[in-house]
């Protein structure tokens, strides 16, 4: 059984998906509060991974 492949957003969608700086999601990525992999030198971050971090911060907020 395989699953389905993960959609992966480059730095500058998940910028303009979370409303966040280029800067604040280095510093996501580099605290480890938002996973992201990278292939051949080119950062990319699962749109589940954004998911997460977004239900993460909801939840810290309640």
């Amino acid at each position: 059984m395989t699953t389905a492949p993960a959609e992966l957003l480059t730095v500058p969608e998940v910028m303009a998906r979370l409303k966040l700086g280029r800067s604040k999601v280095y510093d996501l990525i580099r605290s480890r509060r938002l996973i992201s992999l990278k292939i051949d030198g080119c950062r990319r971050i699962p749109v589940d991974a954004v998911r997460a971090f977004v239900l993460g911060q909801i939840e810290e907020a309640a």
